[in-house]
Parts: structure tokens; C-alpha cells; sequence
């Protein structure tokens, strides 16, 4: 597995992060999400690097035929609700004509430490030979993507997976390294050291889907 790990070099990525895991401004819910957008949108610019290109005579009011570069890969984004739903629109903004997909995928406690992960909802087109970007802006232990992962494998084979997380635990990073193909390639914002005894990243930030849009119970 490839991963770009973005806090390798300082950016605003950096400035981001920094408001995302402050007590003193993650209370404030419409700019958490609005910074998993603008994370979204900086993302996708960067992956965009990645795709594979052909070129395409546009027209211009000029009548000049200008020969263009234009995106020829098929991209499908795929979401893990809820958390997920602000850092793929920022993903949307910038691929406007993906096709998208959407996974419901929860943790299930079976006492106060321990839980499994449940998958009761999936929406998504056929993904045979197309270009999959997975995000969840959390990825602490991996189980989730990894589920969501094959739950998409139903509706086929991706030619290329790229997944994206804003905080990843190194655990989890190793993990998927281990269930991904080898030409996957993650992006992230920054590799935290380890998860805790109840598997929130440390120093992660808490629970995005929670402080994007209010507690559950």
C-alpha cells in the first residue's frame, strides 16, 4: 500500500487539523464541518494527481479548438456514514461527475470495551474497473473501511482503491496495509501513535460523527 501522509510537510492541512482537535473550537459544529469539507476538497486535488488523463479539443468563444486534459477515470466515492457525509462532499465539490456510493457501518458494543462492526446499509453503482475513493475521516482500527471495503466488492472489482482518512493510528495503517492490494494507496492527514482500551485514536480528536452533528445514544 502506497500511503501519502500529509503532515510530512507542514501545510494548511496542518491549520486544519490544529482547529479539528482543539477542545476550544470543535464545539463549533458548522466549522468542524466545514473544515472536513474544506480537508475533502484539498484531498481530492491531491488524488487528482494520481488519475489517468486524455486529452479532448474544447471549443473555445473563440472558435480555436484548445486541446484540454480531462479526467478518464470512472470515479465512484464511497462514504461511511455518518461522520463521512461533510469530508465527501468535499470530495464532490472538486469531482463533480462521480458516480457515489454510501455505507452504513457502526460499532456495536457488546459490553463497555468491546464491540463489533455492523454493516445494515449500502447504496452503491457497479464498480467494476472504476476508480474507488473510500473516506471516513476516522480510521482507528481499520475494521470499518475494511467491511465497508468488501461490502463495495459486491458490486465488483475496482481497478484502482485510493482511501482517505483526516487521522489515522499507525495500528490501523498497518492493518489495512494488510487487507488492501498492494497498489492501493491511502491518504491522510496525520498517523497517530496508538488507540486507546476503548479504540479512539490517541490523540485523535473524539468522535467526528459526534461533533459534526451531535451526540446519540
Amino acid at each position: 500500500m502506497i500511503i501519502h501522509e500529509f503532515a510530512l510537510r507542514p501545510s494548511v492541512v496542518s491549520q486544519y487539523l490544529s482547529e479539528m482537535r482543539s477542545t476550544s473550537v470543535q464545539s463549533d459544529r458548522l466549522r468542524f464541518r466545514r473544515n472536513l469539507e474544506r480537508l475533502g476538497e484539498i484531498f481530492a486535488y491531491e488524488i487528482s494527481k494520481e488519475l489517468q488523463y486524455r486529452k479532448e479539443d474544447i471549443t473555445t468563444p473563440l472558435g480555436v479548438d484548445a486541446k484540454c486534459d480531462v479526467i478518464a477515470d470512472d470515479i465512484v466515492l464511497a462514504t461511511i456514514f455518518r461522520a463521512g457525509v461533510p469530508f465527501h462532499q468535499g470530495f464532490l465539490r472538486y469531482f463533480d461527475n462521480a458516480e457515489n456510493a454510501f455505507v452504513s457501518a457502526y460499532r456495536k458494543y457488546t459490553d463497555n470495551e468491546n464491540f463489533d462492526i455492523c454493516i445494515e446499509y449500502l447504496a452503491s453503482p457497479r464498480i467494476d474497473g472504476k476508480t474507488l475513493i473510500l473516506c471516513d475521516p476516522m480510521l482507528a482500527t481499520g475494521s470499518s473501511m475494511e467491511l465497508s471495503y468488501k461490502a463495495l466488492l459486491t458490486k465488483g472489482v475496482p481497478g484502482k482503491i485510493h482511501i482517505a482518512s483526516v487521522i489515522a493510528s499507525k495500528q490501523a495503517v498497518e492493518f489495512m496495509d494488510s487487507v488492501l492490494p498492494k497498489d492501493a494507496e491511502l491518504w491522510v492527514g496525520v498517523i497517530d501513535p496508538e488507540i486507546n482500551a476503548h479504540s479512539y485514536i490517541v490523540p485523535g480528536l473524539g468522535d467526528a460523527g459526534d461533533l459534526a452533528y451531535g451526540t446519540k445514544e
